[in-house]
């Protein structure tokens, strides 16, 4: 069993790499897919793929499959919590995202 040291030491360790501190801190926006996120990082599928690996390993993000589509969500509230103390709270987007992802079509909750 882990200590609770260990424990948030490998939390630290996901988190810190930069494309994944930016997946992180688009969804505390909600559920979002890979199309989604390849819009947003500017990057290429298998880049991005292998970001979320990392994070569902580390069991930070969850993901859920419809259709074709996989999206992915928080799993962890401790990590939305680091977040707005280090990021702040969630800001507006700026520019629109070009994903053709059913949710991002009809602007609904997957």
């Amino acid at each position: 069993m882990k200590d609770q040291y260990e424990g948030i030491s490998e939390l630290f360790q996901v988190m810190s790499h930069p494309v994944r501190l930016h997946i992180l801190d688009e969804l505390r926006r909600g559920s979002a897919c890979v199309c989604h996120l390849e819009a947003i990082l500017d990057r290429p599928q298998a880049y991005v793929s292998q970001q979320l690996r990392v994070l569902r390993e580390g069991e930070v993000v969850q993901d859920r499959r419809d259709g074709l589509f996989v999206y992915y969500r928080l799993a962890d509230e401790r990590v939305e919590r680091l977040l707005e103390q280090a990021l702040g709270p969630v800001g507006v987007r700026r520019e629109p995202v070009e994903c053709p992802c059913p949710h991002c079509t009809s602007e609904g909750e997957p």
